[in-house]
This record gives structure tokens, C-alpha cells and sequence, in this order.
């Protein structure tokens, strides 16, 4: 089967692999589409980060040449001799991600920052590719009436609302999100959803503040405006919260300094390098910052954020189309990772649809 393997920094192919074998408890997708992810292009641009090379992975026991691609959907092809709850034809989404499930962390189901959490395109194969084989307990089913290539949006829409969720962002407050990429515009669409009373969005590039724009935010460039007087000037003093997900200081510190006294400032992005800080920002106006990282992963999946995030695609309340920027054929995709990383470029999410 066709599938878009990463070698490298700057190197990735679409090659003909090898498919794996159904065991007893595995459920064969046959994929629909999978998205490129902020994630991946880090690995792509400035890896690998993640993603193991020299030697195998601790937990999944693999490494590059891996498959990529953990934003993924499609329908069942095969079922193990266990699974019960699946058959053939059955649209589904899966939760990219496998744990130990026995550590503290995997006990309070926070199965994502397990020490053993395998995630799939980053630390085993992945779901850019004609199918793939993954554990039942991964496997989410979609209803009729979702678009099943619409539902490669559910993983990273999962990302925004936990972050949401990890922060201190209750009805009727204000908002900043730094940041137009797929996560940013996720957090816009959950913050106006919960009940924002206003959403700010900073972000450089016209294509993204239009679609943030046509989403009810209100847009300010950084690169022609003076983001921390507009926001602060229309929300006299700052934002009640503040979302960074641009993965680059300047929006770090700007999201820092565009939040109010006492304020909470979540960060939901991948940075590849180290920034320059002055936590007296923090002290002095008793700020508080948090981290947000994946999602509710493991036996939660389906009852937790993206059971949500499901639902709220299916009644309208989310929406993928306006994050979608272009769909590709598979022998596409190389070229479409050196597209999002155009600075000039507008492009927002690109599905890859073997």
C-alpha cells in the first residue's frame, strides 16, 4: 500500500509499505483522510523531535523510516476474532495514542502523560496511508450524517477544546488566542461556543485572520498593529484568558502580557526551541500559566473530549470546512508539508486523502 513515510528532516516519501496483519484485538481502517499537523511539520522542519531514529522507541519498539499521520479517519476493512463492536463498512475516527494503563497517571485517566503514551505517526506507524491496523481500544465510531474525511478534524479540535478546558476560561469572559493554525482556530470556534464575550486573535497572515474572522473573532495583525494596546485598550486592562499557539516567543510573551491581572495564560503549542522570559510578568501581576498537552486519551476517548468534540461537529456547534484549506491526493504530500511551511503562504489544514 501507498503510504508518506518520514526519513528526516526535510525528507519524507511516499513509499510502498508492507500491510500489517490483524491480531486478535485490531481493527484495520481503511483511511479517508488524514490530516498534516502542526506537529508534523516541526518534525518535518526542524526534527526529528519526537520521533525516534537512532534507536527504537522505548515503548512502541519502533523508528523511522516511520509512517506518519495521527489526524485520521476512515471506515473498517477488517475486525479481530475479539471485536465485537466493530464491522466492515463502519465510519469511524481514532484516538492516536496507547499507554500503560497502569501508572498514576494512566489510574486518573490522564493517559496521555504516561511515560509509556505511544503516540501513532510519532512514535509508530501512523494513518497516512491507505490503512492502517490499530487496537480496538483506539477506535472511535462516528455517526451516520458526519462526513467521514471530516472527522481528520476531530483529533486536533480535541486538542482545542482540552486546552480550553485546561485553562481558567469560564462563560463570558474575554479572550486572546496568538495564533491562526488549526489548534488556534479550534480554541476560537470552543471559546465562542462556551460563551466568550469577546475572542481576540493576533495573527500575521490574512488568509488565517479572515478565516478567524468569519468565525466571530475580532483579528489584529502583529505585524502592522500594536496587538498589546489593541487588546488591552478594548478590554480595559487585558484579557480574562489568553491562548499561545504559535509556538514562538514573541506570541508567548505578547499572550503573557495581553491577560489581566490574575489572569491565565495556556499554552497549546509545539515550540522547537527555548525562549527568553521575565517571570516577574507572572509574579508581579499574579498571573497564572498552565500547559496543555493532547487530550483525554484511552478508555476516555470516547466519553471524553473527542466523544465531545464528535457530537459537536454533528449538531454544528464546531465546524471543519472553514479549517480546511485544501485536500491532496497521497503522492501530494511531500509537496504539500514544503506548502505549509510557506511564510507567505494562507494555507490552514491539508488533508491528505489516500
Amino acid at each position: 500500500m501507498r503510504a508518506v513515510v518520514y526519513h528526516g528532516r526535510r525528507d519524507v516519501r511516499v513509499e510502498d509499505v508492507s500491510e500489517r496483519s490483524v491480531g486478535p484485538g485490531d481493527v484495520r481502517v481503511d483511511v479517508a483522510a488524514c490530516g498534516i499537523c502542526g506537529s508534523d511539520l516541526h518534525e518535518y522542519a526542524e526534527g526529528p523531535i519526537t520521533i525516534p531514529t537512532d534507536e527504537p522507541h522505548h515503548a512502541s519498539g519502533e523508528r523511522a523510516p516511520l509512517v506518519v499521520g495521527h489526524e485520521f479517519a476512515g471506515r473498517v476493512r477488517e475486525v479481530g476474532e475479539t471485536v465485537e463492536e466493530f464491522a466492515p463498512g463502519d465510519p469511524v475516527t481514532v484516538c492516536p495514542g496507547t499507554a500503560c494503563g497502569e501508572c498514576r497517571y494512566c489510574a486518573d485517566g490522564q493517559y496521555a502523560l504516561c511515560d509509556r503514551f505511544v503516540a501513532f505517526g510519532l512514535h509508530s506507524r501512523g494513518g497516512m496511508a491507505e490503512s492502517v491496523v490499530v487496537p480496538k481500544s483506539t477506535v472511535v465510531p462516528l455517526p451516520e450524517g458526519l462526513p467521514v474525511a471530516d472527522a481528520a478534524l476531530v483529533e486536533p479540535l480535541a486538542v482545542s477544546l482540552h486546552a480550553v478546558r485546561r485553562s481558567a476560561f469560564e462563560p463570558g469572559d474575554s479572550a486572546a488566542v496568538f495564533g491562526a493554525g488549526p489548534i488556534g482556530l479550534g480554541v476560537v470556534q470552543v471559546l465562542l461556543e462556551g460563551g466568550a464575550s469577546e475572542v481576540f486573535v493576533s495573527e500575521p497572515r490574512a488568509g488565517r485572520r479572515e478565516v478567524a474572522e468569519s468565525l466571530g473573532a475580532t483579528v489584529v495583525d502583529p505585524s502592522s498593529e500594536r496587538v498589546l494596546r489593541a487588546v488591552k485598550g478594548a478590554t480595559g486592562g487585558g484579557v480574562d484568558v489568553s491562548f499561545e499557539a504559535a509556538g514562538v516567543e514573541p506570541s508567548f510573551v505578547d499572550a503573557v502580557r495581553a491577560t489581566k491581572k490574575r489572569g491565565n495564560v495556556t499554552v497549546v503549542s509545539v515550540f522547537e526551541g527555548s525562549v527568553s522570559f521575565q517571570p516577574n510578568l507572572l509574579m508581579m501581576a499574579e498571573r497564572t500559566l498552565t500547559g496543555a498537552f493532547c487530550y483525554e486519551a484511552g478508555p476516555k476517548a470516547r466519553t471524553g473530549e473527542f466523544g465531545a468534540v464528535i457530537r459537536m461537529l454533528a449538531d454544528g456547534r464546531l465546524q471543519a470546512d472553514p479549517l480546511v484549506s485544501d485536500r491532496v491526493p497521497i503522492e501530494e504530500a511531500p509537496e504539500a508539508f514544503e506548502a505549509l511551511l510557506d511564510p507567505r503562504g494562507e494555507l490552514v489544514k491539508v488533508l491528505v486523502e489516500p
